[in-house]
């Protein structure tokens, strides 16, 4: 490491992008560096060979986040801005690992500095910046307050009797847990979840809500007199209040599409460490996201033929084909949600474990899942099939809130991820691969899946790239499938594959747990 008051410079050992094959940007004759910088006025990146980093890759540290990957190997991702409509994501392979902890260090340092240095509109410095406001862009949270602060979108949840209603028995049933006990509700909206605690005895429940629905809120619990004693509506985010007392029990609905998408998941585990007690119930305290490869024509079809209307020569006189390849990838980069025939599955699910009670705020800004299935049928992979599960382990009753195909439907519905690319494969055949979701400030996550599969000696490897915050929101009935495409759905959502429960990474491959295994969480 090279270092003076204006940059530092470190060596590393390939450079590669994220989103192609893996094959490193530079030349493998010379030294690659990274170097941390005021070159341009403001702190950057660049990444580069010779003196001079020539044709160097360059990241504004400003809006730029770096995950680790592995011991010596780091993911730096650049976020969209004015000049750029796109993130960049680029791996970095360090010589070892003492090097790698070096440059994070000094990235984050850099990092920092920017943030507290950064002045406001009147001249004065900043030196108490929300941690919310910190990781989330402005825009995207007005439109996110703006949307849960009104009444009809409250009511659309409200009136999912399968999300309300597990919510109203893992409260009511579990009783014990909440009996003279001190309740956080974390995004309380309506204050529904804070009724429902204070049906089941809790001493006091304060119902945090940065939204304008916090008004509406106040007012529906001071319409419940019998309850209202013992609710304290409190407007603000959760990472800036400040109770008078610690929660025995953490409630919350901080799930989104894909469980993680608008980033509440982050919000609801710094409550956890602000506000809970140690070894406080959270309601619900463990999450999964399920995934298997799907097949379905008519989704791909409908999708690629999308991008027909770019494939005009004379539209009123005009060639439209030099835009037919980007609109293609764009129809193809957005994730979509609807709810499929779980038929449809062509290998049996692999789940990814998230314990709110015990992850870190930071594991949630990068997750990375390996996947491994055993096909099933001789058929076309066109992507991805996920869901989600939240578990109440309450200490009476432990219940389950499922969002899986073939379950009740949820205003959540399912999730797919469609390749550009299919692929084929034949009944017993391993397909691998790896979903990768790097959280953006715009409250979502950007989407990185990858699946293969060995045909003879050929690889056959498709990737795409998708935006969790631009889904394709595809409302259709289920389309009617062929005998020979008709499976036993159970032993797609239930997995029986003897994989090992936790890869190198830690992420676990698991099946849903019987009745017995449920009481023993």
């Amino acid at each position: 490491m090279e270092e003076n008051q204006k940059q530092q410079q470190f060596l590393v050992s390939s450079v590669s992008e994220l989103t192609s094959s893996s094959s490193s940007l530079f030349s493998k004759t010379e030294p690659v560096f990274a170097r941390l910088s005021l070159d341009s006025g403001s702190p950057e990146l660049r990444i580069g060979q010779g003196a001079e980093l020539s044709d160097a890759v360059v990241f504004n540290v400003k809006i730029s986040q770096l995950f680790k990957l592995g011991p010596a190997e780091s993911l730096c991702v650049s976020e969209a801005n004015k000049e750029k409509s796109h993130s960049r994501g680029i791996s970095i392979q360090f010589r070892n690992e003492e090097e790698s902890r070096a440059f994070h260090c000094a990235f984050e340092q850099w990092k920092k500095e920017v943030v507290v240095q950064e002045p406001l509109n009147n001249g004065a410095v900043s030196t108490s910046k929300s941690k919310f406001d910190d990781k989330i862009e402005a825009s995207s949270a007005k439109m996110y307050f703006h949307y849960y602060g009104q009444l009809l979108h409250q009511q659309n949840m409200l009136q999912d009797f399968v999300r309300t209603g597990t919510y109203y028995s893992a409260v009511i049933e579990n009783r014990a847990d909440f009996l003279g006990r001190i309740v956080v509700d974390v995004g309380a909206g309506s204050g529904i979840l804070s009724l429902f605690a204070a049906q089941a005895g809790a001493k006091h429940v304060y119902a945090i809500e940065a939204s304008e629905m916090a008004d509406y809120a106040r007012q529906l619990i001071a319409g419940n007199p019998s309850l209202n004693d013992r609710i304290t509506v409190i407007k603000g985010k959760v990472e800036d209040v400040e109770l008078p007392e610690k929660a025995d029990i953490l409630i919350s609905e901080p799930m989104g599409t894909l469980l993680v998408n608008e980033r509440m998941l982050e919000s609801y585990v710094i409550a956890r460490d602000r506000f809970l007690v140690q070894n406080g119930k959270m309601f619900p305290g463990v999450g999964r996201i399920h995934m298997a490869p799907f097949n379905d024509e008519y989704l791909y079809m409908e999708i690629a033929n999308k991008a027909t209307f770019w494939q005009q020569q004379n539209y009123f006189g005009v060639d439209l084909t030099p835009l037919h390849g980007s609109a293609y990838q764009g129809y193809f980069s957005q994730p979509v949600v609807d709810a499929f025939d779980s038929r449809l599955l062509v290998a049996p699910a692999v789940s990814h474990v998230i314990n709110f009670s015990s992850v870190k705020e930071e594991d949630l800004y990068e997750i990375d899942v390996p996947l491994r299935f055993l096909s099933t049928v001789s058929t076309r992979i066109h992507g991805l099939a996920c869901w989600f599960d939240v578990l109440f382990n309450g200490s009476t009753v432990q219940r389950w809130l499922t969002t899986a195909p073939g379950a009740p439907t949820t205003h959540w519905y399912q999730l797919r991820c469609v390749l550009p690319q299919p692929l084929y494969v034949m009944p017993g055949q391993e397909i691998t691969g790896r979903l990768h979701l790097v959280a953006h400030k715009a409250q979502s996550y950007t989407i990185y899946l990858t699946l293969s599969a060995l045909v003879g000696d050929m690889l056959q490897t498709s990737s795409v790239k998708l935006d969790l915050k631009e889904p394709y929101y595809r409302m259709s009935q289920p389309q009617a499938y062929s005998a020979a495409q008709d499976q036993n759905p159970s032993q797609l959502l239930q997995s029986d594959m003897q994989f090992p429960s936790r890869d190198d990474d830690g992420s676990i491959l698991m099946q849903p747990p019987s009745p017995n295994e449920l009481h023993s969480l």
